[in-house]
């Protein structure tokens, strides 16, 4: 059980990391991005909790899937509420890609709970671990773009706008 989520886990743990540099610039004329700034920040750290929690799990003890469910549905919750946050102009390109992230996480949590309530079921396991790489891979999409980044990645389309037109989180204006 833990060995199937370490590697997604691990990957995302590294996109928290790189996070962490959302939280020192801005673009200081906006309100609304700053609290954009601030939310994606505390979603970021959620995230990062919640991946040390489940890394921490002893997979030899008798509560591990509850434990391992019980941080899932904290995960699903933290998508959720991402996925709720009034995403400013300058990123509304991304609200999208946090729906679809948030819808992912909660097919994830789904399947995953199907796996291991009750009989172990692989066929949802091996669904599970599909949706929470798709939604780790939207969160990843995000953080490119939050950074100023041109998104890559199977299935990622870039649409430009005109110079002047585009800002990131590590914009200023003046």
């Amino acid at each position: 059980m833990k060995k199937v989520m370490y590697g997604g886990f691990l990957r995302l743990f590294v996109l928290v990391c790189l996070c962490l540099a959302v939280t020192g610039c801005g673009n200081k004329n906006s309100k609304a991005l700053e609290e954009y700034k601030t939310s994606m920040t505390e979603f970021y750290d959620e995230l990062a909790r919640l991946d040390g929690a489940i890394n921490n799990i002893d997979p030899d003890s008798e509560t591990a899937k509850i434990e391992l469910l019980g941080y899932l549905d904290e995960m699903n919750q933290a998508y959720k509420t991402m996925a709720a946050i009034a995403i400013p102009d300058e990123f509304s390109g991304i609200a999208d890609i946090a729906r679809e992230a948030a819808e992912y996480m909660q097919m994830a949590d789904e399947f995953y709970h199907s796996a291991y309530d009750g009989d172990f079921n692989a066929e949802d396991e091996s669904l599970a671990s599909q949706y929470y790489e798709r939604a780790n891979n939207r969160v990843k999409v995000m953080l490119q773009v939050l950074h100023g980044e041109v998104p890559t990645g199977d299935g990622v389309t870039v649409t430009t706008q005109e110079p002047g037109q585009f800002s990131t989180i590590g914009a200023t204006t003046e």
